[in-house]
C-alpha cells in the first residue's frame, strides 16, 4: 500500500516535487515555513489541486490531472492530524471519532479511544481535555476513517514539551503496527530524526535532500537548506539502568552511554538524538576529562561545507556519530577515512527532548481481540 505523489505548480507556492511512501513508513517532510510542506499534505488529501499532479495509492488514483481524475476528500481514504486538531468543540471525544465512521459504532470509537491512551476520556469535550489529549483524540478520528494513508500536520506544535516528549513515545508504539503509509510535515528536525523511517527535505518548493536520516545529515545541500546546527545522529540503545546520582545508563552498540535522568524502565528500548556540534573528537583515548562518554570509533568519511566547518562521519559499533568541527582542526589532526578515532560527549549536552522511548505496545495490544495492524 505505497502512497506516491508528485506535483508541480508555479503558485502561490512554486512546486516541483515527488516522493514515495512505503506500506508502514514514516516519512518526514522537513523543510522552513513557506517552502511548499503543507501544501503537498493539501494536495493528497484533496483540499488544493496543483497544475501537474498525480497522488496514488497502492496503484489507486486519487489525482492524476493529466488523467482528469480528482476524487473529492470524502472520497479519498485519508486520516489526517491538524496542527490546531480541529476538533467539533460541541461533541465528545467519542463522537468527534464516530464523525469520522462511514457508520457511526460509540463501542468502536472507545476501543480506538483505548488505543491512543484515553480510557475512560470518551464523553469529555475537547474543552476537558488537555492540550496532549486532543491530540491524542485527533489521532483516534483519524483512525476510525481506516486510511490507506495517514497525514499528520505539524501534530506537536501546540503542546509543550514534557507532553510532547510522551506524544513522541507514543506515536513511535502506535506506528509500529498501523500498516498503512505515515507523512509527517515538520520543521523540527529533532522530532523529524526521532521518528521518521526517511525524511524529504524540501526548500522554495523543490527536494533538496532525501533518503533515510543517515543518507539526509550525510547530503550537504540538505544540511545547508536545514541549517548547519541540526547536524546530528541518531542512536538507538536500551535502558540499562538509573544510577543514584541522577544519570541513566543507556547500552547501545557504541557501548554504554550515560544521559541524565532519561524516563523508563529498564529494558526500554530508546532514540537518542546527538547533536554534531555536541561531539567533540580525539586521536588518543583522553584521560582525566567530566565528560562520561568517549566512544572509540573509525573515520569513515569528511564531508566539508562552505564554511570553515566540516561534518566527520565516525562509526562506532553498526552505527555513526557525527562531530562537526572547524577545517583547520581537521587538517591539524590530519584526519582522513579508515583512521581510529575517539568521540566525546558530555552527559548534560543530550536535551531531554532529544530521547524518545517506545511505551511496551503488548500493553495496548491486550485492549483489543484482534491485532492493531489488521484494524487499520
Amino acid at each position: 500500500m505505497a502512497l506516491e505523489v508528485m506535483a508541480r505548480a508555479k503558485g502561490p507556492i512554486p512546486l516541483d516535487v515527488a516522493f514515495r511512501v512505503e506500506h508502514g513508513e514514516l516519512l518526514a517532510l522537513v523543510g522552513h515555513s513557506g517552502s511548499g510542506k503543507t501544501t503537498l499534505l493539501r494536495t493528497i488529501a484533496g483540499l488544493w489541486r496543483p497544475e501537474v499532479a498525480r497522488v496514488t495509492v497502492d496503484g489507486t488514483s486519487w489525482l492524476d490531472t493529466a488523467a482528469r481524475i480528482d476524487l473529492p476528500t470524502h472520497h479519498r481514504r485519508v486520516g489526517i492530524v491538524f496542527q490546531n486538531y480541529a476538533l467539533f468543540p460541541h461533541m465528545t471525544a467519542a463522537q468527534n471519532v464516530m464523525a469520522a465512521m462511514d457508520v457511526a459504532d460509540r463501542y468502536e470509537a472507545l476501543r480506538i479511544l483505548d488505543l491512543v491512551n484515553l480510557h475512560g476520556l470518551g464523553s469529555r469535550k475537547p474543552a476537558q481535555l488537555s492540550g496532549g489529549q486532543q491530540q491524542r483524540v485527533a489521532v483516534a478520528r483519524a483512525l476510525a476513517r481506516k486510511p490507506q494513508a495517514l497525514l499528520l500536520d505539524e501534530p506537536f506544535s501546540a503542546v509543550d514539551r514534557a507532553t510532547r516528549e510522551k506524544l513522541y513515545g507514543e506515536i513511535i508504539a502506535l506506528r509500529a503496527h498501523l500498516a498503512m503509509p505515515v507523512v509527517l510535515v515538520t520543521h523540527d528536525m529533532n522530532e523529524a530524526q526521532l521518528l521518521a523511517d526517511r525524511m524529504v527535505v524540501i526548500e522554495r518548493g523543490r527536494v533538496v535532500g532525501a533518503g533515510t536520516t543517515a543518507q539526509v545529515m550525510a547530503d550537504p545541500e540538505a544540511l545547508r537548506a536545514m541549517g548547519i546546527r541540526e547536524v546530528a545522529a541518531m542512536l538507538p540503545a536500551v535502558i540499562a539502568e538509573h544510577g543514584p546520582d541522577g544519570l541513566t545508563r543507556l547500552d547501545a552498540a557504541t557501548g554504554p552511554l550515560f544521559l541524565p535522568g532519561v524516563e523508563g524502565a529498564p529494558g526500554t528500548q530508546v532514540r537518542v538524538r546527538i547533536m554534531a556540534h555536541e561531539v567533540i573528537l580525539s586521536r588518543a583515548r583522553p584521560e582525566g576529562l567530566s565528560a562520561q562518554n568517549i566512544l572509540a570509533g573509525t573515520v569513515t568519511q569528511i564531508v566539508a561545507g562552505k564554511g570553515p566547518a566540516v561534518t566527520v562521519h565516525v562509526r562506532v559499533g553498526d552505527h555513526e556519530i557525527l562531530s562537526r568541527i572547524t577545517r583547520r582542526a581537521a587538517e591539524q589532526m590530519a584526519l582522513r577515512p579508515g583512521e581510529t578515532i575517539h568521540a566525546i560527549l558530555k552527559s548534560m549536552s543530550v536535551a531531554r527532548d532529544h530521547v524518545a522511548c517506545a511505551p511496551d505496545v503488548s500493553v495496548l495490544i491486550k485492549r483489543f481481540q484482534a491485532p492493531i495492524c489488521d484494524q487499520f
